[in-house]
C-alpha cells in the first residue's frame, strides 16, 4: 500500500494543479487529502452542493477540510434543472456529471488545472453511465490509475486519521429512486428525513428506497435483526410515516448497492 500511496503522490505531482470533486466519502476525502498533501495550494477540493446531496454529506465534507486544512470550496450545481436529469433514465447519471463537470471546468480552466474524481479499482466493470461524462471532460481518476481498492484506501485513510475511513458507501439521493420515476426536490426531502430518522435509530448501513408512498428499506444483514425487533420496527414506521410515507417495508435481501439497476441489462461504462 506504501507503494501506491508513493505513486499516487507522484501522479498528482505529475499533474501540477489538481481540482478534486470531493463530497466528503471515503474515496475523494483520502484523494483530497493526498493532493492537499502533494501540492498544497495547487489543490482545491470542490463540494457540489444541490438538492441530491445530503446535508449530513455537506457537513462532513466541510469539517474534514477544516480539520485537515484542505483548501476547499462549495458551489451549486442545478441538476435538477436539467429535464433530462428529471425524467431519471437509467443513465441519468451522465448527467448529473455533465452538470457537475461543466461547473468544475471552469474552475479548472481558470486555475491551469486538471480534475480528479475517487473512482477506484473496485469501481471498475460497474455500471457507471457518469464516467462517459469523465472521459468528456477529460476528468482523470488518480486512485484507480494506481490500482488502490477501496479496502486499501480505508486502510491508508485510517493510518491519516481520516474519520471517513469506515464510513459507509454513499451515494446521492436521486439513487433511491426508481428508474423512470420523477426526480423531484420533494421526493429527495422525504428521502433524506427518512434516512436521517433510520439514523437517528441506530441504523448505520442502510438506503431508503422511495416508491411513491411506501418506503422499501434495504438493511445491512447484520442490522436486520435488530429492525425487526417488534419495539425497534414499531419505531421505524411511525418514523416514516412521519415523514410522509403510507406504507414502510423491509427488504429481505438487505442492502445492496444499486439495486435498483437490478432490472436492467446493463454493460459497464
Amino acid at each position: 500500500m506504501i507503494d501506491k500511496e508513493r505513486a499516487l503522490q507522484e501522479t498528482l505531482a505529475s499533474l501540477g494543479s489538481v481540482i478534486v470533486a470531493y463530497s466528503g466519502g471515503t474515496d475523494s476525502a483520502y484523494l483530497a487529502f493526498v493532493a492537499n498533501r502533494t501540492l498544497g495550494d495547487r489543490a482545491v477540493a470542490v463540494t457540489a452542493d444541490s438538492p441530491s446531496y445530503p446535508e449530513r454529506h455537506r457537513q462532513l465534507a466541510v469539517r474534514i477540510a477544516r480539520d485537515f486544512g484542505l483548501r476547499h470550496q462549495i458551489i451549486q450545481t442545478n441538476e435538477l434543472e436539467r429535464p433530462e436529469y428529471r425524467a431519471n433514465p437509467s443513465n441519468r447519471c451522465y448527467y448529473c456529471k455533465l452538470e457537475l463537470y461543466t461547473h468544475l471546468s471552469r474552475i479548472a480552466t481558470g486555475r491551469g488545472a486538471v480534475i480528479v474524481d475517487g473512482n477506484n479499482a473496485d469501481d471498475r466493470g460497474d455500471y457507471r453511465p457518469g464516467r462517459q461524462a469523465a472521459r468528456e471532460f477529460g476528468v482523470r481518476s488518480p486512485l484507480d490509475e494506481v490500482d488502490l481498492s477501496k479496502d486499501e484506501i480505508r486502510a491508508l485513510s485510517r493510518e491519516a486519521g481520516l474519520p471517513t475511513w469506515d464510513e459507509p458507501a454513499s451515494a446521492c439521493l436521486s439513487s433511491r429512486i426508481p428508474y423512470h420515476s420523477e426526480v423531484t426536490d420533494e421526493k429527495l426531502r422525504t428521502i433524506e428525513r427518512a434516512e436521517e430518522a433510520l439514523r437517528a435509530l441506530g441504523f448505520r448501513v442502510f438506503r431508503v428506497r422511495h416508491h411513491d408512498d411506501l418506503a422499501r428499506i434495504e438493511i445491512a444483514r447484520v442490522e436486520m435483526a435488530r429492525a425487526i425487533e417488534p419495539d425497534v420496527a414499531a419505531a421505524i414506521v411511525r418514523a416514516l410515516k412521519d415523514v410522509g410515507y403510507k406504507h414502510v417495508s423491509l427488504d429481505l435481501q438487505g442492502y445492496r448497492t444499486g439495486s435498483l439497476n437490478e432490472g436492467l441489462f446493463l454493460r459497464p461504462t
